[in-house]
């Protein structure tokens, strides 16, 4: 198969145009066209996304150039490794232990091969951190979601949902063609709205979604208004807490803590990927709903376990979790003098969370400017559309409890330069 699109060198590699394609398109044409476009877009550089890192995720990475091939040093404030556990020495330590004791991976499904000591272990603590009584290990934070949605909803039950929810949960729910309804992003009043509409015969179950901390704002969900909405509605209530697991409430148990509502949750998700710093997920609940999950849930079911060097590495993580509670003080500290530096730069940020969004002005060249933070030696990460919509595209900068009050310094001059030299109309690029 052949394609007859050919790339006209002045076109760039635009998100609204490659969609605009896809839908005119045959399938070979539009798998070429996008090649083409792609790598001339980082033949370019006019891309920051898969920079290839060298070196231990932590403070400061190893960036491999794309264009030259030579190794650069950048502080990171792109990453979930929100308190240095990817890269810590007590983590590093049990990894090791963990491949001695019982090498790389078990090649299967737990239902069938089994899983080992340091699986149960996990699971256990796993549940004492979420105040539940048991836990559900998955190997992707993805197939978590996916997991529930296909597994606990019936042909007469209704999800509703956050309209800024991630996608693997929206993946689930048309996967499991149960039937759906977002409502707008943190709006109790529209959430009590719905509840309270009237349903056709018959009558099946109702499952509220919301998540702890939104990755793309670093806000939180209104948990005080919504947990009592949701009991008073019979509501089961499914919180994803990847990004509050470990960084969120005093012992670090996550968002549900914060509000001093850990016991009040229903159906708690999370992930490994972002403060555990490695792979995979997990669902806590009630022994019932675990239970089942383990037979009916097929993302797990028909799943090979996570290897046991990974499980080592997160039960590391919440040793550390629970021996260094200071990790999480000096993150609040680090993200508050983030704070303060971004207002005094004339930033309308308010972060309940690690992470601090820095919405983009219409005028900004997005691409120039992701280009001068990297050769400036800051690691941001720059979320245009379609990841969010044209009138909200953002650096999204993740504070971390290893960084250095220099560090900080460092991003607030550097943005301070990117914006004097990319926000104003008319500025094409970097230089």
């Amino acid at each position: 198969m052949t394609s007859d699109v050919r790339y006209e060198g002045g076109e760039s590699f635009d998100a609204p145009t490659i969609l605009q394609h896809s839908k005119e398109l045959g399938f070979a044409s539009r798998m070429n066209y996008f090649t083409t476009l792609l790598d001339s877009t980082f033949a370019n550089y006019q891309s920051m996304y898969m920079r290839l890192i060298d070196s231990p995720a932590d403070r400061e990475v190893d960036i491999v150039e794309a264009t030259t091939g030579q190794r650069k040093k950048m502080l990171m404030f792109g990453s979930n490794n929100y308190l240095g556990l990817a890269n810590h020495p007590h983590v590093r330590k049990a990894v090791q232990d963990a491949i001695n004791e019982y090498g790389v991976g078990l090649a299967g499904p737990p239902l069938f091969n089994g899983y080992t000591r340091l699986h149960r272990q996990l699971e256990e603590r796993l549940s004492a951190l979420k105040h539940a009584e048991d836990t559900l290990i998955f190997p992707t934070g993805y197939s978590a979601n996916v997991g529930l949605m296909t597994c606990l909803t019936g042909r007469h039950d209704r999800v509703l949902f956050d309209g800024y929810h991630h996608a693997s949960l929206r993946d689930g729910l048309r996967m499991s063609k149960v039937e759906s309804q977002s409502f707008r992003h943190n709006d109790v009043g529209e959430l009590r709205t719905v509840l309270a509409t009237p349903r056709p015969e018959p009558l099946g179950d109702t499952f509220v979604c919301v998540e702890g901390v939104y990755s793309m704002d670093g806000d939180l969900a209104p948990l005080p208004e919504i947990v009592p909405l949701c009991k008073e509605r019979n509501a089961v209530l499914i919180l994803d807490d990847a990004h509050g697991t470990g960084v969120m409430g005093e012992s670090g148990s996550g968002t549900a803590e914060h509000f001093g509502l850990e016991k009040a949750i229903d159906i708690t998700m999370g992930t490994f990927s972002k403060a555990f710093g490695v792979v995979g997920g997990f669902v806590s609940s009630s022994r019932p709903i675990v239970s089942y999950m383990r037979v009916f849930a097929r993302s797990y079911m028909f799943s090979a376990s996570l290897p046991p060097v990974v499980i080592a590495a997160v039960l590391a993580g919440l040793d550390v979790i629970e021996r260094e509670p200071w990790l999480r003080a000096h993150l609040r500290d680090n993200v508050g003098y983030a704070a303060e530096g971004f207002c005094r730069l004339g930033f309308d940020v308010h972060p309940e969370s690690a992470i601090i969004a820095l919405r983009v002005p219409a005028t900004m060249n997005i691409r120039a400017a992701a280009l001068g933070f990297h050769e400036a030696g800051v690691f941001v990460n720059c979320v245009e559309y379609p990841a969010v919509p044209l009138d909200q595209q953002r650096f999204r900068v993740s504070l971390m409890a290893t960084h250095t009050r220099e560090d900080i310094d460092r991003l607030l001059g550097c943005t301070a330069d990117v914006w004097s030299r990319c926000a104003s109309a008319g500025a094409e690029s970097w230089g």
